[in-house]
């Protein structure tokens, strides 16, 4: 019978467990509709400000251009990691991790790398390395564009100092609930559209081309950060769900399979004890 409660504990536990990852597949769920339609929303409205400014900023000289389309010799890199923090997303924050070592031992090995975390779990990652020159993990509890504007101003101001030559942005793209794409993109300097047959000469500038650059530049930085964010809280929430999904998928099966062993043994020791019983009476018989 100590085997019987054995089985009976786990398949308690088993249940439990399934009704957990059940409920944060449906709170996943409910917050994935409404990431969704924010980086879905705004995603035209980035794409398009970026591919205008990258166009803009290949038609000036270099005395004209803009301070932060500066190219300079990469020494020194700054990588934002965008990660979540909390776990139970599957592989969602692990992916990062691994492109961001890949980046700092591969193609920025030798060079001065750091980092600024955007999740308690890339914080929790790179701390060690004593590299991380700030944590925003407090940023989700409240995802406003003022909020995000306020990291991006300081990357813009770091990267102006000449604090560092290199800014990338390494996060998650979202593509659907069951996919999600690691991204690098570059954030400073602005990489302008090579080759003159992608640039669009075709513009009106009023005031000036020079004033409305400086003026956008910074608003277009701000709007990719906020991206790449929205992005990574919306890919976030949809790989929590699917993992969750499949918990709860893997938790039914385990329960249904410890139902079965319990009954099989449950009859096992019926059978023994009739067949104790019928043996003890046909002792007495004789």
């Amino acid at each position: 019978m100590a085997n019987l409660k054995e089985i009976r504990n786990r398949i308690s536990s088993v249940s439990s467990t399934m009704q957990i990852t059940s409920a944060m597949k449906m709170v996943s769920a409910a917050k994935l509709k409404k990431a969704q339609d924010a980086i879905t929303a705004m995603r035209p409205y980035s794409n398009k400000l970026t591919e205008l400014l990258q166009s803009l900023s290949a038609t000036l000289d270099e005395d004209s251009g803009s301070k932060y389309s500066v190219q300079r010799e990469v020494e020194n890199v700054l990588l934002v990691v965008v990660t979540s923090n909390r776990g139970l997303a599957g592989a969602f924050n692990s992916n990062i991790i691994k492109q961001v070592t890949r980046l700092t031992n591969g193609t920025y090995a030798g060079k001065d790398v750091s980092y600024l975390a955007i999740g308690k779990k890339a914080n929790d990652a790179f701390k060690k390395t004593n590299k991380v020159i700030a944590n925003k993990s407090d940023l989700y509890e409240d995802l406003t564009f003022d909020n995000v504007s306020e990291i991006a101003e300081m990357l813009m101001e770091k990267f102006v100092a000449g604090e560092f030559d290199k800014i990338e942005i390494v996060y998650n793209h979202f593509k659907n609930a069951a996919t999600q794409i690691v991204m690098t993109e570059q954030f400073l300097p602005i990489v302008p559209i090579e080759g003159d047959d992608n640039v669009n000469l075709d513009y009106v500038f009023e005031p000036s081309k020079i004033e409305i650059i400086e003026e956008l530049i910074p608003k277009s930085l701000k709007t990719q950060l906020y991206k790449g964010i929205r992005d990574s809280f919306a890919s976030e929430h949809g790989a929590r769900m699917t993992a969750m999904h499949k918990a709860t998928d893997n938790a039914t099966e385990l329960r249904d399979q410890l139902k079965l062993t319990y009954n099989k043994a449950r009859q096992a020791a019926i059978t023994n004890e009739i067949l104790e019983i019928v043996g003890g009476a046909e002792a007495l018989n004789n």
